[in-house]
């Protein structure tokens, strides 16, 4: 049998080959591409639920700054939060949130202090690198990153913050760039920001005295209960001092229930000023206060104590009608030694709290405006 000669010269046989095989490989390439957008879209879809399932500020935050750069490949990524009247740092820092931990976030009082004034509030501004520009939002990195991507976050049309990503690659984000994916982005994390600050405030409004915006007693009780298993298992003390304005039935009768919150406000603000973060203070009831001083000894508790005594005796208070009241306050201290202190912790709370009142008795039966310890 005879074979069919080609139509087609071997030269033109070879070319279309070489072409086949180009093509090929074009398409594997495509194919793997595909495949890689895949990949991106399922973890960047991963994240966007991760962020959106998160309750606590911390968890968040968190979340932003290790899995966004790691499911973005991004070297950098920082935060910033606009707190005008500084109501975000107060919450965060009662509910014992240590923002120092996280230096890449950064609660700002207006756009201004972003160091630039060209940023949008609306859209996101992708480029290079601009020492002037965006130096102020990578300062927390060591190092610079070659193009960026700064991303306002809004709610209801309110701007409430920036998030800004940095890469090493200069081509990374470029001006000419399509920003759908990004403002998607932005939208999310805004979205996940408001649900977890929501969710904070229902907490610290829950937990706050709506007077003095000090904790309330739900919340010392609670925090009570934590700091003894924590000092039982770290083996350190807890000092409790029960604290009680003197006559503060004459103070009303003198000045008003106006004048009787601001000395409540006035006390409570000193009282917190001679604490540290870590301590808890809690409005107790009526013109009583409950304060917890964290891995303490007795004489740096009864230092702690005699400041509190003499920074309220010391200064009258200022009322909102411009005029002042003296007053004084007797505290009764106690401390929990948790070598001693070994029953159920519920009991151990109570004895706690039953024996700084039996010392406040006794500042008061001694004359008021004393510390006494039992």
């Amino acid at each position: 049998m005879k074979s069919v000669p080609s139509p087609y010269p071997e030269f033109e046989i070879a070319e279309l080959q070489r072409e086949n095989q180009t093509l090929r490989q074009q398409l594997q390439q495509i194919l793997e591409q595909a495949h890689r957008n895949q990949n991106i879209m399922e973890r960047h879809q991963r994240f966007e639920l991760d962020a959106i399932a998160c309750t606590k500020f911390e968890e968040l935050i968190a979340h932003i700054f290790n899995a966004l750069a790691q499911t973005s490949e991004l070297e950098m990524v920082t935060l910033m939060l606009l707190d005008p009247r500084q109501e975000l740092a107060a919450m965060l820092a009662d509910q014992r949130v240590e923002l120092h931990a996280y230096p890449h976030l950064k609660l700002i009082s207006n756009q201004r202090e972003l160091g630039s004034s060209d940023l949008s509030a609306h859209k996101p501004v992708l480029g290079p690198y601009m020492s002037t520009r965006h130096d102020h939002l990578f300062r927390s990195w060591s190092a610079r990153p070659r193009s960026v991507a700064v991303i306002p976050l809004r709610r209801q049309q309110k701007l409430i913050g920036f998030l800004n990503l940095g890469s090493q690659h200069a081509e990374r984000f470029q001006r000419s760039m399509a920003t759908d994916f990004i403002e998607r982005l932005g939208s999310v994390i805004a979205i996940a920001l408001e649900n977890v600050l929501n969710n904070e405030k229902l907490v610290y409004i829950g937990l706050t005295d709506p007077l003095t915006k000090i904790s309330n007693r739900r919340y010392v009780e609670q925090r009570m209960l934590e700091e003894i298993n924590r000092a039982r298992r770290q083996q350190y003390s807890i000092a409790c001092m029960f604290l009680d304005i003197d006559f503060f039935k004459r103070i009303n009768d003198q000045f008003g229930h106006q004048g009787g919150d601001d000395v409540l406000c006035e006390v409570a603000a000193r009282i917190k000023a001679e604490l540290r973060l870590s301590d808890t203070l809690g409005r107790f009831g009526g013109e009583e206060f409950v304060a917890l001083l964290i891995n303490t000894r007795l004489e740096d508790a009864l230092q702690v104590a005699e400041r509190i005594r003499r920074s309220i005796a010391g200064t009258a208070c200022r009322l909102s009608d411009g005029s002042r009241c003296q007053t004084s306050i007797s505290i009764g201290l106690t401390i929990m030694d948790p070598l001693l202190h070994r029953g159920e912790v519920s009991a151990v709370a109570r004895d706690m709290l039953s024996r700084a009142d039996q010392a406040l008795y006794g500042a008061k039966h001694h004359g008021r405006n004393q510390v006494c310890y039992q």
